[in-house]
């Protein structure tokens, strides 16, 4: 019986030792000229923590207004797409019109107008992830409503909005 006591007394001592007097959660590292101790890793067993967001991009809208007297208005960076068309019409209005209208919105994206030297009269809009690319929607829809000569008169893109948390 006093065998099987010391027995378990060495094997107490063992387990004790056996983490390098680490505290719990940590495991032994190194050697003797110079230990340390480490974190025992989670496991594989839960999910494993990566790279937390800093905030959110909002996405932006862009608005152009247009009068039956030649006046337009433009305005991007609108976070509703009702403040856009607001703000439009008002810059459009500045100039005098009476009759300014939204024609074109766009959200998170390029857009631009082009209207013909002759021709079919009126104004033709583009939108496209770049400024070259919804040049070129607006020009060939310009060209296919019966309008020659179409010369762009406006781009721009919309630039989303970075909000911290």
């Amino acid at each position: 019986m006093r065998a099987i006591f010391i027995l378990l007394l060495c094997l107490v001592t063992f387990l004790t030792f056996a983490e390098g007097r680490c505290p719990p959660g940590q495991y032994p590292i190194g050697d003797n000229r110079a230990p340390g101790c480490a974190p025992i890793p989670a496991g594989g067993g839960g999910a494993a923590e990566g790279p937390r967001a800093t905030g959110r991009w909002i996405k932006t809208w862009g608005a152009i207004a247009t009068s039956s007297t030649g006046a337009s208005g433009t305005v991007t960076g609108e976070v509703k797409k009702s403040d856009a068309a607001k703000n439009a019409v008002s810059e459009c209005a500045s100039s005098g019109a009476r009759d300014c209208r939204v024609s074109f919105t766009y959200k998170n994206q390029c857009a631009a107008a082009a209207v013909p030297s002759s021709g079919t009269p009126g104004t033709s809009f583009g939108s496209a992830a770049t400024e070259e690319l919804a040049k070129g929607v607006a020009t060939k829809l310009c060209d296919s409503r019966g309008g020659r000569g179409c010369d762009v008169v406006y781009s721009a893109c919309t630039e989303p909005k970075f909000e911290a948390f």
